[in-house]
């Protein structure tokens, strides 16, 4: 797979397309995808998918959104799936300013687009006005086709990264990994915290990572850790750390690696959410804080075996 981050860097041929944010790699967006990739690839034709940053609600709304995925993890996703090149543009005021025949010329241009597949509820252009019928016409007069995909249900309805947020955000991962199709994922450097874990008997991982990505909310989880390509169980803290620091503001994400004792200070740790189990709470003493987190370990080892 190749990212690119300009249209400019690109001179493709034939290109089979699809354009979104795709943010999370949802079951939805995966059987679009995968249509994408089958068609592509039967015809020997490149699969390439257009994704922006940052979010076009943020940039014509000023709303900020939690993201699910960061454009890197969002391309090691697409790429799974066998998409061979992943543009990452930005999303400027002046791109949505652009009309839909502007913007469709310019990727018939750079990709020599022949087959566009979009999302039932797609639009793109200066006031949404690209919508499956235009893009449809205007395809006609510069040469490439449009199919137009159905939307995907879940057993909760039809499944969009609006609902997925609002599941991790609510601390129910485990039905987010289910509209997801993978676990929600958090990575970042392992930084130096109080160390109070180790104090107590359980070291953590204090894991700095991106502020605008969607956090689960506080509580215990059961994740797998990744440091590389090695796999841990791990009962991992997303909170204010309650029976210490109740002034915190910011939520910190601590992970306990079971079976695990070596220094990774300044690696990368990623951490799987795929389980709650149970709200973060203030303990009147260390000795109660203790019991619970040898349960925490407990309930983990349970969820993960």
């Amino acid at each position: 797979m190749k990212l690119i981050h300009s249209l400019a860097e690109l001179n493709l041929q034939n290109a089979h397309l699809t354009i979104g944010v795709f943010d999370g790699v949802h079951r939805g967006h995966q059987s679009l995808l995968r249509q994408l990739v089958a068609q592509a690839h039967a015809q020997n034709k490149p699969a390439v998918v257009l994704t922006f940053d940052p979010h076009p609600a943020q940039v014509l709304a000023g709303k900020a959104i939690p993201y699910l995925t960061t454009p890197d993890e969002r391309a090691e996703l697409l790429a799974a799936l066998g998409v061979e090149y992943v543009i990452v543009q930005r999303f400027t005021a002046d791109l949505a300013t652009a009309s839909a025949y502007e913007y469709m010329s310019t990727l018939k241009e750079r990709l020599g687009l022949e087959r566009l597949l979009i999302g039932y509820d797609f639009a793109l252009g200066k006031n949404r006005e690209g919508t499956a019928a235009r893009l449809a016409e205007i395809g006609r007069e510069l040469g490439y086709s449009v199919e137009t995909v159905s939307a995907f249900s879940g057993a909760g309805g039809v499944i969009s990264s609006t609902q997925i947020r609002k599941l991790i955000v609510s601390g129910n991962v485990a039905e987010a990994r289910e509209a997801l199709g993978h676990p929600y994922a958090l990575s970042g450097t392992v930084i130096r915290g109080a160390q109070r874990g180790r104090a107590l008997g359980f070291p953590t991982a204090n894991v700095d990572y991106p502020p605008h990505k969607a956090a689960p909310a506080n509580g215990i989880y059961a994740c797998w850790a990744y440091l590389g390509t090695e796999k841990f169980q791990a009962a991992t803290n997303i909170g204010f750390n309650p029976t210490f620091t109740p002034e915190r503001q910011t939520p910190s994400l601590e992970a306990y690696l079971l079976d695990f004792d070596r220094e990774i200070y300044g690696e990368d740790l990623k951490l799987e959410f795929m389980a709650r189990i149970r709200d973060e709470l203030k303990f009147d003493s260390v000795e109660a804080l203790i019991a619970e987190i040898h349960a925490d370990v407990e309930a983990t080892r349970k969820i993960l075996t």
